[in-house]
């Protein structure tokens, strides 16, 4: 008799450890929530961007903004962009920053790691730059936090059929 008490006493022990399920981010909140903290790595004075590339609710790379490995970040050197006021979304070229998503993908392609069918999850909805990487990169699906001033991404990502989803931060 005292066993099955004991064992009852127990398993309601265990079953008041287990989260609540609304304490319980879904996948989507879970991936947003890491590619925020990637973003916090970067070394931009303008945006910090993060990008997380997840295939099978796996992460198989991640990437954030700034110069390449060995160069002298903006931090460094300050924001050339910024000293010719150059507009978001325009001049790409002008920046010696790699973007996150950009990074992602490099690293992956670094590690021999297949995202042929792979989500992109992202701060910032990627620019026309990154999207023609990600549709030749076989990527399927982007969930995205904000915005972007670049309307040719979003056009050429829809004509490639890539999934584009607005991730709310509630």
């Amino acid at each position: 008799m005292n066993l099955i008490l004991y064992m009852k006493t127990g398993i309601k022990r265990l079953v008041r450890k287990v989260p609540k399920k609304k304490d319980r981010p879904s996948w989507e909140a879970y991936f947003m929530e890491i590619t925020s903290l990637v973003a916090r790595r970067s070394t931009c004075l303008r945006r910090a961007v993060g990008a997380i590339i997840v295939k099978d609710k796996r992460i198989l790379s991640t990437g954030y903004n700034g110069a390449p490995s060995g160069i002298r970040h903006c931090i460094e050197t300050g924001c050339l962009r910024e000293q010719l006021t150059v507009p978001s979304g325009e001049k790409h070229e002008l920046c010696r920053g790699i973007h996150a998503e950009q990074n992602a993908i490099i690293q992956a392609a670094y590690h021999g790691v297949s995202i042929k069918s792979g989500t992109l999850f992202c701060t910032n909805l990627p620019c026309s730059i990154c999207a023609k990487m990600i549709i030749n990169a076989g990527i399927n699906n982007i969930c995205y936090a904000s915005g972007y001033a670049d309307t040719i991404s979003e056009e050429m990502l829809k004509e490639a059929g890539i999934e584009v989803k607005k991730i709310d931060d509630s």
